[in-house]
């Protein structure tokens, strides 16, 4: 393991890279699945919620067991460049069947959505469960790890927006906009090379950093020896603290991107070109995020950090909706002021994305919290519990969204400028209120996670005394 000093940018760059893939795989499933199969194949937007709620549950439970085969994984490149080198071009090939639904009945195409969800899932898992917990192997340092980390956010926010924005320049630059079918063919066609050619190149750009034979695997054999295991492990309590508080953020994020298109297009009416600048203004919310965790975690430690973002990102959130309710949003409903949005969505981007750059770092920390515990390193089965968590409120929140659609009474084949005032109304009551709730309810357990950079450098401290008194 490298210290600090050792980690060189080039390094962090290359494998920041490897995200993009999770970017554009988010972008997909969060963005433009659920209207893909909505308002192109013409599925109910509740049950198309559902099946992805269903398909993404389903598959979060492969997490924990690619996190553990990584852990064992013996090989002359170690425990985590195998998985990457065999999961980038299947990832690319099921990603344009996800797109590609032959002609069949609906029952058929909701067979098709579900199998063809969980087997993009799984690949993704493969390709970034092994690949970020490479971040403790690469440093101990409580922030260092907070540095590297947000170069995997920028990557991956960078991925999943540089997909926004061929979407809205190029591919669904027609009358249709993200009704056009058309426009799914380039955008699953070059959202796979993309995932494929950055998992690759990230690869072998840290190959010669980690491609080392991989140290014994965890004493045991069999099934049952290997679920005791995962069980105790995941049985940490800063683990446990750390992901129940990161579900209900999670929650609120997968609610977020399922609506996006349905707020933009029809709440807010923003035209193409105003759609390209909003993925600009995302983008540029990753770099004020980029640019303001190192020093704010540094000076409140990680988990007040995290809060004090948490609270910022929902006071202005909330704030841009309940001013549509209350009629204080300029120009609104015919032609709602796109400035306002955009200022509110700036500050609350910019802090939720911080956020989960530190809550991601907050993870990396509880390796040494467990080692401690068990005598084991298990970085591959804490961040796929994490996945798996993530998963799981991921397809929760696309549920919740298609929800919130039915009991608005959202219409189908929606016309931007066209729907009633009403169901807009419910639409921005029933997403704020959701929310806050979800919200709230996260901040209250992240108050008890139980790590800090006093307590983590006492830990490493203790673990290295023992290690020296064992050689």
């Amino acid at each position: 393991m490298t210290t600090a000093a050792q980690l060189p940018r080039s390094l962090k760059v290359i494998h920041g890279l490897g995200s993009v893939a999770y970017g554009i795989k988010d972008n997909g499933f969060s963005v433009f699945l659920l209207i893909f199969y909505n308002q192109v194949l013409g599925i109910d937007a509740g049950i198309v919620g559902t099946v992805i709620m269903a398909a993404l549950i389903f598959d979060a439970f492969a997490d924990p067991i690619i996190g553990e085969m990584s852990d064992r994984t013996q090989s002359k490149w170690g425990r985590r460049l195998p998985w990457l080198y065999a999961a980038a071009i299947p990832l690319g090939i099921i990603w344009m069947l996800l797109w590609h639904p032959p002609e069949m009945g609906q029952t058929g195409t909701i067979l098709w959505l579900f199998c063809t969800a969980v087997m993009a899932r799984t690949l993704v898992s493969m390709c970034e469960v092994p690949s970020i917990a490479l971040v403790p192997e690469l440093t101990a340092d409580y922030d260092e790890r907070t540095r590297l980390m947000r170069y995997r956010f920028l990557f991956g926010w960078a991925g999943g927006l540089l997909m926004l924005i061929f979407a809205y320049g190029i591919f669904f630059a027609g009358e249709k906009g993200v009704s056009d079918p058309e426009g799914y063919d380039a955008y699953s066609l070059w959202g796979a090379l993309m995932m494929t050619g950055a998992v690759l190149v990230s690869a072998l750009g840290q190959h010669k950093w980690v491609a080392k034979q991989s140290p014994p695997a965890p004493r045991g054999v069999g099934l049952g020896h290997a679920l005791r295991e995962v069980k105790a492990t995941l049985s940490n309590r800063a683990f446990l603290w750390l992901v129940s508080a990161a579900l209900f953020a999670l929650i609120n994020q997968g609610i977020t991107f399922a609506l996006t298109n349905y707020q933009l297009a029809f709440l807010w009416q923003l035209e193409r070109m105003q759609m390209l600048y909003y993925a600009l203004i995302l983008f540029a919310t990753v770099i004020v995020a980029f640019i303001i965790v190192p020093p704010i975690s540094a000076r409140l430690g990680k988990k007040r950090a995290t809060i004090v973002l948490a609270i910022i990102s929902l006071i202005f959130n909330s704030a841009m909706y309940l001013g549509w309710l209350l009629d204080l949003v300029p120009g609104a409903p015919e032609n709602p002021s796109v400035p306002f949005m955009f200022s509110f969505v700036t500050i609350s981007n910019s802090a939720a994305i911080g956020m989960m750059m530190l809550t991601s770092s907050m993870m990396a920390d509880v390796v040494e919290a467990s080692q401690q515990e068990t005598g084991r390193r298990s970085e591959g089965l804490f961040f796929a519990g994490y996945f798996f968590m993530q998963k799981c409120a991921v397809g929760v929140g696309t549920f919740i969204a298609g929800m919130i659609l039915t009991f608005a009474n959202f219409p189908q084949e929606a016309v931007p400028g066209k729907v009633d005032v009403a169901v807009l109304d419910g639409l921005a009551l029933y997403y704020m209120v959701a929310m806050l709730t979800l919200g709230i309810i996260g901040l209250l357990i992240l108050r008890h996670f139980p790590i800090s950079r006093e307590s983590h450098n006492e830990r490493l401290r203790v673990l290295n005394t023992s290690a020296e008194s064992a050689s």
